[in-house]
């Protein structure tokens, strides 16, 4: 008689760090946060599809035919439709209440969002994931949470002009020197940053709030720039402190 052993093929792995729980209402004395090498373009998914999935096409055919899929999924979630993947579906949101029927839609108390839900097939990849984690963060400063309050949208969406709220570990904005202060870094050039400009509304050692500058349509990447420390003195360089998720300025 022949005997099957069912062995589970690790097919994907995911590293993590821990880092203090901060968070209210939170049980657990850390919290896991993945350690990501680089977020990936289609560009670069369309190579490893090339390199590593056998595709058999011409690659600048496959980015641009992605591309074109993309743009397209764009119009059609802006004109009120729902796009299944198959992996994810991508869901357009009309935020805000209204007082009454004849109420028209007001862009800032009624903002469009885009929500993301995954699908079984992603969910069945999930549960083949193997996490590697590989020990404690550096506790020097880390942003945790990042809220656009006018979309209560968390990790995702950037309205300009409107207020956030950032949680974290010794991001509070301070020294003398000139680059010290709250960035959001463009992730096609990281190298083009814009400022927040103006005064924190909250400027705490766990908490910043502030107003999303004029920023145009794009992914950024959050940086908090500061000299801070516990007891009084000022780090001599400043330390930059940066949120990996990127967040998406999205323009109907």
């Amino acid at each position: 008689m022949a005997i099957v052993n069912n062995v589970n093929e690790v097919l994907h792995r995911i590293r993590v760090k821990l880092y203090p729980n901060y968070l209210p209402k939170v049980e657990g004395a850390y919290i896991a946060r993945t350690n990501n090498e680089a977020t990936l373009s289609v560009e670069d998914v369309c190579a490893a599809l090339k390199n590593r999935g056998g595709f058999t096409g011409n690659y600048d055919d496959l980015v641009e035919c992605v591309r074109q899929f993309f743009n397209e999924t764009a119009y059609q979630l802006c004109d009120g439709f729902a796009v299944n993947a198959g992996y994810f579906s991508v869901h357009p949101n009309v935020g805000g209440t209204f007082d009454k029927v004849t109420e028209g839609r007001d862009a800032g108390k009624h903002p469009v969002t885009f929500r993301f839900r995954t699908r079984a097939p992603l969910r069945a990849l999930a549960e083949r994931v193997v996490v590697d984690i590989e020990g404690l963060a550096d506790s020097s400063g880390y942003i945790d949470e990042f809220i656009d309050i006018a979309t209560e949208s968390v990790n995702e969406i950037l309205t300009p002009g409107g207020q956030f709220s950032v949680s974290g570990h010794k991001i509070k904005v301070a020294g003398d020197n000139p680059e010290v202060g709250v960035y959001f870094a463009s992730a096609a050039d990281p190298s083009q940053r814009v400022k927040v400009s103006g005064h924190l509304a909250e400027n705490a050692a766990s908490k910043l709030i502030g107003v999303i500058p004029a920023l145009s349509a794009g992914a950024y990447t959050l940086e908090v720039v500061t000299q801070y420390t516990h007891g009084g003195s000022s780090l001599k360089e400043p330390r930059v402190i940066t949120f990996t998720p990127q967040l998406a300025v999205i323009t109907p």
